[in-house]
């Protein structure tokens, strides 16, 4: 069966959902779980407020979901049952999915059913007792402060585009920037005067981040004349807002900034550099520097504290290693 299309749902309140469906001749009208699916959706990306990302995730992961029931010929929430659930985790593993995604598609399955339950569509919850596997810890690779020192006060080339990659990898480092969000700064977000910038994170949320010391140096001087350089090989004619700019004057990709931490990462022995590596060395080394949980979890924009946390981890394997080299007795 082709997996049900819930794009339009998701872009409407849950009454305007109901109405177009009420319109529609009983041929087209969805299946109840469809129209669940649906509803759940646009709960997730109009009050919940989820990353396109995200939900297209969830969204795949239903698809199947009601797909795998409406083969075994259930379209009725109050049809499911827990062995449903779990043939359908069976199926996702045999296909040979990644623990990753069918955790995300466990997920999803008990957020729609408990999502039913509070909206009045169905008395049955079989994932009530479901419980997600407990994940498997993997604490973030990050640079030692001497690492870090070494990759930013490498040689660049003498040359805009030199200027601008320095100042992306001080940003970088400097804030805590995930790529999407350094890529997506423009001119308007800078308020350099101030030591701040504004940046849209997931989910289209915005935060306030301090931009001080060799960042802040950094990209004063990649604006004051590297900047300028590159907007004139614009052929458009448009201009573009964005901060950082490629060689034809455009918005840079995230691909590219990939591609530059790991050639400036390889030029001081630090092979396959990821821009996320420096948000985590960034974090990793403010916490170990006395920074508080809350005010890193500000910076770093992650909507659960739980996130941040993983931070303390890798301070207390730092203090573990600093332990077992310093102390007579260890």
């Amino acid at each position: 069966m082709a997996a049900p299309d819930f794009a339009h749902a998701e872009q409407h309140h849950r009454a305007a959902r109901l109405a177009d469906a009420d319109r529609c001749a009983p041929a087209s009208v969805p299946s109840q779980l469809e129209r669940a699916v649906g509803e759940y959706l646009a709960f997730l990306s109009v009050e919940r407020n989820l990353a396109r990302n995200t939900i297209e995730g969830y969204r795949r992961d239903l698809a199947a979901y009601i797909g795998f029931l409406a083969e075994r010929g259930i379209s009725d929430p109050d049809e499911v049952s827990r062995v449903d659930i779990d043939e359908f985790v069976a199926v996702r593993r045999d296909a040979g999915y990644a623990d990753a995604s069918v955790e995300r598609s466990l997920s999803a399955l008990k957020g729609l059913h408990a999502f039913m339950l509070r909206e009045g569509i169905t008395q049955v919850h079989p994932t009530a007792a479901l419980r997600l596997p407990k994940k498997e810890e993997h604490l973030p690779d990050y640079l030692t402060i001497d690492e870090a020192r070494a990759l930013l006060e490498q040689p660049f080339p003498d040359n805009a585009a030199g200027e601008r990659d320095r100042a992306i990898l001080e940003v970088l480092y400097g804030c805590g920037l995930r790529v999407s969000e350094l890529t997506g700064l423009d001119l308007r977000d800078l308020y350099l005067e101030e030591e701040f910038m504004r940046v849209v994170g997931k989910g289209s949320k915005e935060r306030l981040v301090p931009i001080l010391g060799s960042a802040r140096r950094a990209l004063e001087r990649y604006l004051d004349g590297a900047r300028g350089e590159l907007a004139l090989h614009d052929r458009t004619g448009r201009g573009t807002s964005a901060v950082f700019l490629n060689k034809n004057g455009r918005r840079l990709s995230r691909q590219s900034v990939h591609a530059l931490c790991e050639r400036y990462g390889r030029a001081v022995g630090l092979e396959g550099l990821h821009p996320h590596t420096l948000r985590h060395s960034f974090a990793t080394h403010m916490l170990a520097g006395g920074a508080d949980l809350r005010v890193l979890q500000e910076i770093l924009g992650h909507a659960d504290i739980s996130t941040t946390q993983v931070y303390t981890h890798l301070d207390r394997t730092q203090l573990r290693e600093v332990y077992l080299a310093s102390h007579p007795r260890a």
